[in-house]
This record gives structure tokens, C-alpha cells and sequence, in this order.
């Protein structure tokens, strides 16, 4: 980019200089005509080189298009080198016809390359183009007839030949700035400034065209030289607005940019509204009232069209805007994620930028419904795309795919999309206020990264991988974020527990769950090992129990399939083992040492920070490894075996002992 401003600020300087030179007549008229002319070639070569390397960085009809007015600007450059060199051989000065060929060379691969870019539009539009284009371009037409045109047809109608060249310029000027004009007013705001370049250049071009044109019917090409500024000044605004114009992988405009604009609404009607009020004054001398009232009859006409093209583009808008954002929350609609996705993954596949999927999904949002109505579940869905859309960063796009799923779409650095998803998952700790009571939501999170070595990635891949993630987090209960892995997408996912709580407050219970385990206010009972044959306590087995303030001692089956649906295993773990451990701790002080075992869940197993936090626990409190027993359930346990082995070997390691517990319930 740094490079590009320096090209840039070198062609603005030389194309200043080159101005000042022509237009302050400095030097000999012979030193004139000849700076004028390579001055000419060098900014047409320049050019040249501008749009043939926009070419060579674009892709598709994106190339094809530069790739076509590199040809034309290239042919005007040998056209203008070979004229130039002929004129100072010559005298008098005729225009040979190869020059003429190059030079309509330009105005072929020009309307090539606008035409290329303009098409990119949909199908249905490009008819309307069409026809904005030749309005545009007739009307223009008319506006150079009656200031210049028309002149240089009277001084050469006894030669046909001359007038058609004469006039096949300018004609193909207009045609060009009516093309350049609409790709300008269509394209997404950040590509309008280059365009505004472009079509600028164009313009300058067909001025000097235009003036040419009428200084050779006059018989006075002495304003030739004064004339070049245009044709320099347009080259260099080419140039530049091929270096820097966004190409299609670039970063795009806002939806709404997909809403044409009132200036592309309005402008096909613009020079047709100036070329009519310089005309009237010519006609009406001659058809007198007549005129004046079929002239009445035709605005009227124009302002009834334009007010009916006014009120389907506020349609339009407010069609667009329920397509691409979600009624209830504002956020991205499923329609625009994807199609945002997909133009990151297409970044990603060309660049190697990392993008990242975060699916967030409510766990048991349907007791939100149940318990408290949909009234108050919509209001809680627009308070979590409103937490989810203050939690990300600014260029991320947050949308709700439907129900209680929500996305998250995130570019850049690879870390940095970890550490927004962890940023979401801490966004729900905090609680919900849900019709006047606080509720803790807890979510299922899926992330799905593709990092700069996975370039064959697809949008759709992508989605899927998140998903898989998304509800291995639901099922797993190791915690409400996973990220996907090549061994996520080969592990089945656990069936939801069937033992549902049908209590009608089941909402309002998990809340008061998730605040005990957090607060540790549940309890450890303990059943007791015996050594039948020496008949003695060998063992203690630690048993939660929930002491609810309301409903008394819960036993496990009253929640524990709550723990499950909402992952809160691994918390209820840690509970567990913090408890049972201080209570042996107790123990061992009053001389009494007896190992405790205690149930970790399966998947827990394969958390490389499990066997530490048990070893820094046993060690807080002084106690060796033999005196904790890690139980793990046999229905769990075959299911997650290559993921715990590891954690297994480093326990047994440690001193630990591991048993399985349930024997025959399961597997066995």
C-alpha cells in the first residue's frame, strides 16, 4: 500500500507539472508540441501498466475486465507514439489509418472492460441497466450535439468519411462516461472513491475528444496542445483508480448497500431533465403551443415515474432490511451470515485469514417458554443478542439462525477467536432477568476455526463443524464450550438423558441449582465399604445430596438429570471432590484413615488439568494419594476410553486408584 501512495503521489506531481507546462505555454511552440506529445504517450503507458497489474491480482471477469482496458489504453499509447513520430516526418500532418485503428482500440477495450463490470450484477438487473444506459447516454448525446457536435457535422457534411471519425469519438465518449457513470453509482460505498477516479478520467478523456473535434472542423488545431491536459490528466486518473480499487475479494459494504441508492435511482433522469430544458427554448419557436403542452404532458410523466420509482425503493428497503436482519433481535438474519460467511472463507481461501464460527445454543430454553410464556422468552432472546453483540468485537457479525441458536462470525487472528469465544461463554454468568426473576442461562458453544493451514475449508464445512462442536459441548457435559477436532467429529454424541424433570418450575429450579453449585451449598453423604471377611470399614463412597431450602433433601435423582442436560458435570465434580476431601482431611487428623471415593464423570477424564487439580487439592490438605479413589461410571466409561486413557495413566501415575463403578449396568 505504502508503494501505491508513492506511485500515486509521483503521478499527481507529474500530472500537475505536465498541466502547468501546456496551459502556462512555456518554451518554443516546437518544445510544446513535443512535451506535449511524449507527456501524452508516457501517462497513456502509464496506464498501461496501472491496469494490466490490476488484472494480473484479479480473478474471473474481474481480470477479463482490466485485462481489456489494459489492451485499449495500450493501443491509444502506440497510436499516439506513432502519430506523434509521423506528424514530425509529414507536413502537412494527416492521421494515418493505424493510428485511427489504436485509438478506437481504446474506446472497444474500455466499453469491454465497464460492460465486464457491470455485468456482475444479477440477471434481472442487468436489463434495467441497459436501459439506464442508453438514457443516460442519449441524453448526453444531445447535450454535445447542441454544444459541440453539431458544429463539427456542419464544417465536414460534404465528407462522410471525416465526420464519422470525427464524430465516432466523442459518440463513443459518451457512451463510455454513461457506462462509467452507472458502475459508479451501483457499486458498494467503498469502492465509489476509485470509481469517482475512473469516471472522472473518463470525462476529462471525452472533453479533449470533444474539443479536438472541434478545433479540427474549425481548421485551428492550435488548441491541440491545451486540449492534451484532458487526455494526460484521464490517463493518470485510469491508473490510479486501477491500483487502488478494491477487488472482489476485498471487504464489502453493508447489506443495505445492496439497496440501490437514490443517486443511481435518480440519475438516468438527470441529463435527461438538462438535455430537455436546453432543448425546449430551440423547438417551441417552431411548434408553439403544441410543443409547450406535449412538453407538459412529458414531465408530467417523468415526475409521476420518478415518484413511483421512489416508493419502490422505500419497498424495497424494507424488504431487504426483514430478509437480512432478524425481527425479533436485530441481529444478522441466517441469510446474511452466510452470505457473510462465505465471502470470509473465500478471504480466508485467498489470503489464509483465520475466520472462525462460534454457534451458541440455550440449553433447555424451552422451560423458559413453559414456565414464564413466550412473551417473556422472546424478551430474554433479545437480551442475549444484545449480551452477545456488547461481548464480541465490533467486526464481528452476531446473528440468530432461529429459535434459541444464535452465530457468531469472527476474522483475524486465530487467538483472538478463542479468546472472544471464551469472552462469550463468561458473558453468561452473569444472570437474565426473566419476568422479574434472575435466571442463569447456560449455553451450549460450538467453535469451529479454520486456521491459515486449512485453506480447502468450505462455508458449509465450516457451519457443520461448528455444529458438531456445538453439540458435543450439549451432550458431553465437560463444559459449555468445545472446540472441534478431528477426534470431536469421529466421537458419537451421547443421547440427551431420557429421565426428563417435568416439575412445570424446572427453570426456575436449574437456576437455584447452578447457585448452589456455585456457592457449594450442596452436601456429601457417605455409604460405607466393609471388609466382610475381617469385618471392617475399608472405604467410604462420597453420595451428594441437595439440601434445598424449599423442598428439602433432594436426592440425586431429582437433578442430577438436570447436571447432565446442562453440563454442569464437571462443576458438580469439583463440589464433590472438594467436600469429601476436607471431610477426610478431618478424618485423618483424628487419626481415622479411610479412603473416600468419589464419581468423575467419563469425559472429565480426558481434561489434561484433572490429575493436577486432584493432586494440588490432596496435597492442600496434606493428604497422600491413597487416600482418594476415583470411580468412574461403566456406562460412560467404553464410550470416551481413547480420550481418558491418557487422563487414566496419569492418576494411576500419581498414585491414584481408579475403579469402575456400576459394574454391569453397562458395558459388562
Amino acid at each position: 500500500m505504502a508503494n501505491r501512495r508513492g506511485v500515486a503521489l509521483g503521478a499527481s506531481i507529474a500530472g500537475v507539472g505536465y498541466a502547468a507546462w501546456l496551459l502556462g505555454d512555456w518554451g518554443s511552440d516546437s518544445l510544446s508540441r513535443t512535451a506535449g506529445d511524449v507527456g501524452l504517450v508516457g501517462f497513456a503507458v502509464f496506464a498501461t501498466v496501472c491496469t494490466a497489474l490490476a488484472a494480473r491480482q484479479r480473478r474471473g471477469r474481474e481480470r477479463a475486465a482490466w485485462f481489456s482496458m489494459a489492451v485499449g489504453t495500450a493501443g491509444w499509447a502506440v497510436g499516439g507514439a506513432g502519430w506523434s513520430v509521423f506528424r514530425l516526418a509529414v507536413d502537412p500532418t494527416p492521421l494515418p489509418w493505424w493510428a485511427n485503428a489504436c485509438y478506437l482500440l481504446f474506446l472497444v477495450g474500455t466499453a469491454l472492460c465497464l460492460v465486464l463490470l457491470l455485468t456482475a450484477h444479477a440477471r434481472g438487473a442487468r436489463l434495467r441497466l441497459l436501459l439506464d444506459g442508453l438514457i443516460v447516454a442519449a441524453a448526453l448525446f444531445v447535450l454535445s450535439w447542441v454544444a459541440v457536435l453539431d458544429e463539427v457535422y456542419q464544417a465536414r457534411t460534404a465528407d462522410r468519411v471525416s465526420t464519422a471519425l470525427s464524430l465516432v469519438y466523442p459518440v463513443g465518449d459518451i457512451l463510455l462516461i454513461a457506462l462509467a457513470v452507472l458502475l459508479l453509482v451501483r457499486a458498494p460505498a467503498p469502492n465509489r472513491p476509485e470509481l469517482s477516479l475512473l469516471t472522472g478520467g473518463l470525462a476529462l478523456i471525452a472533453a479533449s475528444d470533444s474539443a479536438f473535434a472541434y478545433f479540427a472542423a474549425a481548421g485551428d488545431l492550435d488548441g491541440h496542445q491545451q486540449g492534451a491536459v484532458g487526455w494526460a490528466l484521464g490517463f493518470a486518473g485510469i491508473g490510479l483508480a486501477a491500483l487502488f480499487i478494491p477487488g472482489a475479494d476485498q471487504p464489502r459494504g453493508d447489506a443495505t448497500d445492496r439497496v440501490p441508492s437514490r443517486v443511481s435511482v435518480w440519475l438516468p433522469y438527470i441529463p435527461v431533465l438538462a438535455s430537455a430544458v436546453l432543448c425546449t427554448p430551440m423547438l417551441i419557436d417552431g411548434l408553439g403551443p403544441a410543443f409547450v403542452a406535449a412538453a407538459v404532458a412529458v414531465f408530467a410523466v417523468m415526475i409521476r415515474q420518478l415518484l413511483v420509482i421512489g416508493e419502490n425503493r422505500r419497498l424495497l428497503i424494507e424488504v431487504s432490511d426483514h430478509a437480512l436482519r432478524d425481527p425479533l433481535t436485530g441481529l444478522a438474519s441466517r441469510a446474511l451470515f452466510i452470505d457473510r460467511l462465505t465471502h470470509a472463507v473465500a478471504l480466508h481461501q485467498r489470503h489464509s485469514l483465520a475466520v472462525a464460527v462460534l454457534l451458541v445454543d440455550l440449553d433447555q430454553f424451552k422451560l423458559i417458554n413453559d414456565s414464564f410464556g413466550h412473551p417473556a422468552g422472546d424478551t430474554t432472546l433479545v437480551r442475549v443478542g444484545e449480551r452477545l453483540a456488547g461481548t464480541v468485537r465490533g467486526g464481528d457479525t452476531v446473528a440468530r439462525l432461529g429459535g434459541d441458536e444464535f452465530a457468531v462470525l469472527m476474522e483475524g487472528n486465530a487467538d483472538s477467536c478463542r479468546a472472544a469465544a471464551q469472552r462469550v461463554v463468561q458473558a453468561f454468568e452473569r444472570p437474565f432477568l426473566v419476568d422479574g426473576q434472575e435466571l442463569v442461562l447456560r449455553p451450549s458453544v460450538g467453535l469451529a476455526l479454520a486456521g491459515t493451514d486449512d485453506v480447502d475449508v468450505s462455508a458449509d464445512e465450516l457451519l457443520r463443524q461448528a455444529d458438531i462442536a456445538m453439540n458435543a459441548a450439549k451432550c458431553s457435559g465437560a463444559g459449555p464450550l468445545c472446540t472441534f477436532s478431528a477426534e470431536v467429529g469421529r466421537t458419537p454424541c451421547c443421547e440427551a438423558d431420557p429421565r426428563r424433570i417435568a416439575m412445570p418450575d424446572a427453570a426456575q429450579l436449574l437456576s437455584e441449582l447452578r447457585h448452589a453449585i456455585e456457592h457449594f451449598e450442596l452436601t456429601v453423604f457417605y455409604q460405607p465399604k466393609f471388609d466382610m471377611r475381617r469385618d471392617e470399614l475399608v472405604g467410604l463412597e462420597a453420595l451428594i445430596r441437595w439440601p434445598h431450602p424449599e423442598r428439602g433433601l433432594l436426592a440425586p435423582h431429582q437433578f442430577l438429570p438436570l447436571v447432565r442436560q446442562h453440563g454442569l458435570m464437571r462443576s458438580m465434580t469439583t463440589v464433590v471432590l472438594e467436600l469429601a476431601l476436607d471431610d477426610a482431611a478431618q478424618w485423618s487428623r483424628q487419626g481415622i484413615a479411610v479412603p473416600v471415593a468419589v464419581n468423575v464423570f467419563a469425559p472429565a477424564i480426558g481434561d489434561p488439568s484433572l490429575p493436577d487439580h486432584i493432586m494440588g487439592a490432596l496435597q492442600s490438605r496434606e493428604l497422600s494419594p491413597q487416600a482418594l479413589t476415583v470411580e468412574i461410571p461403566e456406562d460412560l466409561l467404553l464410550d470416551n476410553l481413547g480420550r481418558t486413557r491418557p487422563g487414566f495413566n496419569t492418576l494411576r501415575h500419581d498414585g491414584l486408584r481408579v475403579a469402575i463403578d456400576d459394574l454391569g449396568r453397562g458395558y459388562a
